[in-house]
């Protein structure tokens, strides 16, 4: 048994082949969001791990990343978890640096890894180990987190069901769980180690387009990321993205769908 377990939220119809394209070489939970319910479990002899690794594959008749992360998340039983989508191709020896950044870092209950977007996708690079806050958490994506698996149970944080693919609303999920992890005092650090890339770009399971939807989600992402400061971290959005987001429906309509969305939001 390998120290870390791959957690994969997946959508794809051929869950069984995913260990091979994804150059897993630790343990894996896979949840595949499917027509149908059953469970695989099987040993994938792979020769750059050194042997066999043990992947787990769950097909649910569910929607929602959130959920399927929650899925995989609770039924792990390694020391170390890290988070991974079926679009992402991990490097040869990822599991030793990711063993070799916990060891190196005991005061580390999470950290966060390069995995390098494709063109006009990229949100971060880590260009250092340095300690995450409240003030630049917001940019990391699920596949780029790792954890000690005890530190996430003890904390009793878990992905929301609001957001994410298939999910009410968008994407974010990732980020309402990074700011639930840092209230819940979890110690998060990023480093510059990288350990894989994404894929050419297939079609989103949630991007469709910068359409009303998208600025209302939006929105409502804000307010429960922001609070009281949805509404100027809503015109700092829209401003920094205007020439691309903005150039359809204008920067005053965006900020309108967008302000709906928190308002409907205003718990």
């Amino acid at each position: 048994m390998t120290r870390i377990q791959i957690l994969v939220a997946s959508v794809s119809d051929k869950p069984e082949a995913l260990p091979e394209k994804m150059n897993i070489q630790s343990d894996a939970i896979i949840v595949n969001q499917c027509n149908k319910y059953d469970y695989e479990g099987s040993q994938h002899n792979v020769k750059s791990a050194g042997g066999n690794v043990d992947v787990q594959i769950f097909n649910c008749n569910e929607k929602g990343v959130g959920l399927s992360r929650n899925i995989a998340l609770l039924r792990s039983d390694h020391e170390i978890v890290q988070f991974c989508d079926d679009d992402i191709v991990l490097d040869d020896g990822y599991a030793k640096l990711i063993e070799k950044e916990f060891d190196d870092h005991p005061e580390a209950d999470m950290i966060l890894f390069n995995v390098k977007a494709q063109d006009g996708r990229v949100t971060y690079h880590n260009t250092d180990y340095k300690r995450v806050s409240f003030l630049n958490y917001g940019r990391y994506p699920a596949y780029a987190i790792a954890a000690r698996r005890e530190k996430l149970f003890e904390s009793r944080v878990t992905f929301s069901l609001l957001f994410g693919g298939g999910a009410k609303y968008s994407n974010g999920e990732d980020s309402l769980f990074l700011k639930d992890c840092l209230k819940r005092k979890v110690k998060i650090y990023r480093t510059s180690v990288s350990i894989g890339h994404e894929e050419p770009v297939r079609e989103s399971t949630w991007f469709k387009g910068y359409n009303d939807k998208f600025f209302y989600d939006r929105g409502v992402l804000y307010k429960y990321l922001y609070g009281c400061m949805a509404l100027p971290m809503s015109v700092r959005f829209l401003l920094k993205n205007k020439n691309d987001m903005c150039k359809d429906k204008g920067f005053s309509e965006c900020l309108k769908l967008m302000r709906r969305g928190i308002k409907m939001a205003g718990y």
